[in-house]
């Protein structure tokens, strides 16, 4: 048998033969790269809605954090702090976010406002121009740092009253199934130190018009501290039974 070496002449003048396979046509290689396509703009949107989700989360943290505070203000006076402070004419001057920042590790700013003057008066307008963070949601639009959509609901028979302080022991609609905070929407935004909250008509007319900070809903407080979504297309008569403490309405799982 005689074995071919590549010192022969003859050896490069072989032509390799094709190795066989098969090849795509144009048909499937279009729809290969359609594929790809399509998986590509799937991936996108999950990694834009990445920031969105851990800037709700913080937003969440943000309430629970603020509902300890108030859990911890209860401790120590046996009663949620007032909604607002008034003066001797009965004229507000500070807010309940004022008078829980002890609570939140805030001392040192509690000990620079002068709680004998309005929240507004020039003696607190280095406070007053303070951010707080916890106070603040992370997907707030482009402003003023000291700007704040966390309100209290104060309403006839809800959970926070004006002047005067609320204990726990009233709430008999139970502490679950009643709401003490809300995320309002950009365009009711205040100053923190601001003596301004939510009343029943806020509450009740929060919507996807109401420049919310979080698509389909906002996020919502009860008395327990547990942060629940509040759905926009929650009903008003939902919303209004959450609110009060003492209404006796049976309120569903399903209404977040």
């Amino acid at each position: 048998m005689t074995v071919e070496s590549r010192d022969d002449p003859d050896f490069d003048r072989i032509t390799p033969k094709p190795v066989p396979g098969r090849r795509f046509t144009l048909i499937e290689l279009l729809v290969i790269l359609g594929i790809i396509a399509i998986l590509i703009a799937l991936l996108i949107p999950a990694r834009r809605g990445a920031p969105n989700a851990a800037r709700r989360a913080q937003c969440v943290n943000n309430l629970k954090q603020i509902a300890l505070a108030l859990h911890n203000y209860e401790q120590t006076y046996n009663c949620l702090p007032p909604a607002h402070t008034v003066d001797a004419q009965g004229r507000p001057l500070h807010s309940w976010r004022t008078l829980i920042l002890p609570y939140l590790e805030q001392d040192q700013l509690y000990k620079t406002i002068d709680l004998s003057k309005p929240w507004d008066d020039p003696a607190n307008a280095k406070a007053r121009e303070t951010s707080v963070p916890v106070f603040q949601c992370p997907s707030a639009s482009t402003g003023p740092s000291n700007m704040t959509t966390y309100l209290a609901i104060v309403a006839p028979g809800s959970c926070f009253l004006p002047e005067t302080s609320r204990r726990l022991a009233e709430i008999a609609d139970g502490q679950s199934s009643t709401l003490m905070l809300i995320e309002a929407g950009e365009e009711q935004a205040i100053p923190w130190m601001a003596p301004t909250d939510a009343d029943m008509a806020l509450v009740v007319g929060l919507g996807q018009g109401s420049g919310l900070h979080h698509s389909g809903g906002t996020n919502a407080c009860t008395v327990d501290g547990y942060v629940h979504f509040l759905k926009a297309s929650t009903p008003a008569d939902v919303r209004r039974a959450l609110v009060t403490i003492s209404g006796d309405e049976k309120v569903s799982a399903d209404a977040w």
